[in-house]
C-alpha cells in the first residue's frame, strides 16, 4: 500500500474541506489540479488550520487515503502562487521530514 520510490508528490497549497473523503478528493484532484488521481502520484491536502493533512493516492487496486494529525503541531507550506507545486525535500516541516 505504499507508494513506489521516485514517485511524484503534489501539493495542494489551498486548504481542503476535510469532512471530503477520497472520492471527493479525487474530484478535487481532476477539477481544480487538472491531475489524473488514479496516475500514482501523491496528493497532499491540508486542513484550514493547518492541522491536519490527508494523503491520496492510488495503489494499483484503488484510492488510498491517510490522514494524519499532529496534535497541537500546525503545517507550514512553503510560499507558491500556483494552484499546487512538486514537494520539494523538507518543504512540509512536520514530524514527516527530519532534516
Amino acid at each position: 500500500m505504499l507508494p513506489t520510490n521516485g514517485v511524484r508528490i503534489l501539493v495542494a497549497t489551498r486548504p481542503v474541506d476535510f469532512r471530503k473523503g477520497h472520492d471527493g478528493l479525487a474530484a478535487l484532484v481532476q477539477n481544480m489540479l487538472r491531475e489524473n488521481p488514479f496516475s500514482g502520484m501523491v496528493f497532499v491536502f491540508r486542513a484550514k488550520r493547518a492541522d491536519r493533512l490527508k494523503l491520496l493516492y492510488w495503489d494499483g487496486s484503488g484510492l488510498v487515503m491517510a490522514c494524519h494529525a499532529p496534535g497541537r503541531q500546525q503545517f507550514h507550506l512553503a510560499r507558491h502562487s500556483g494552484r499546487c507545486h512538486d514537494a520539494e525535500p523538507c518543504a512540509v516541516r512536520s514530524p514527516f521530514c527530519r532534516s
